[in-house]
């Protein structure tokens, strides 16, 4: 068996993502937009993308709430899932980043599906109460506010939402008890949180792709 090294999982990423998701101008076209505008590279790559995009399709979600927003990438895949009348709310806390973001979802066809909320998602998301129930929430911001997301995403869904938090693996650093990285251990705390909550049942998977080695949670509330 080979060795899960670097070389060998970013070959077998590209494979994948060749073989089941292909070649896409207009998602192609956001994440060089994005590098243009000196964004971070840190959108989730294709095959988790496509991930998204089926989540959304299997949970039958109408409405869907994404937590950190950077160009859109994330946010065109689960807006193309969404039948005609759905709708995505994503939280975006730089202007410039919004900026980039609205100018990709609109080139790939979906502004229309797509309210941008701009702010720090700790302050948007109590604005959000009151409203229809959100049946998926993607969360994929400041790592250090993960437990605080996690908690929204439990008043702000129903018995049935499906979330899913990114970067959880943190290149193994979460199961590091003496970390000093606040990153790390915010991420520690929301799994946590997932863990001991009795709105959610969760898991977890340890991931590699083109973005290294990671890990993504999924949870639904119960």
């Amino acid at each position: 068996m080979t060795d899960p090294t670097p070389e060998t999982w970013r070959r077998v990423d590209a494979y994948l993502t060749r073989t089941l998701v292909g070649h896409d101008p207009d998602l192609e076209a956001a994440v060089a937009e994005q590098r243009a505008a000196g964004l971070p590279a840190i959108e989730v790559a294709p095959v988790a993308g496509k991930l998204l995009h089926l989540l959304v399709r299997i949970s039958g979600a109408r409405r869907v709430l994404e937590i950190g927003t950077l160009g859109a990438y994330s946010t065109i895949w689960m807006a193309r899932a969404l039948p005609q009348d759905g709708s995505v709310v994503t939280i975006e806390a730089e202007p410039r980043n919004a900026e980039v973001a609205r100018a990709n979802l609109d080139r790939a066809g979906v502004g229309d599906k797509v309210e941008i909320r701009l702010g720090r998602a700790a302050d948007v998301l109590p604005t959000l109460e009151g409203t229809k129930p959100f049946d998926l929430v993607f969360i994929d911001a400041d790592k250090e506010s993960n437990s605080i997301y996690i908690d929204w995403a439990a008043r702000l869904g129903r018995s049935g939402t499906v979330v899913v938090i990114d970067n959880v693996g943190r290149a193994g650093e979460v199961a590091n008890p003496a970390t000093m990285s606040a990153q790390v251990i915010g991420t520690q705390r929301g799994l946590e949180l997932l863990g001991r909550d009795p709105r959610f049942d969760a898991t977890a998977l340890q991931t590699v792709d083109l973005k290294g080695y990671d890990g993504i949670a999924i949870a639904v509330v119960v």
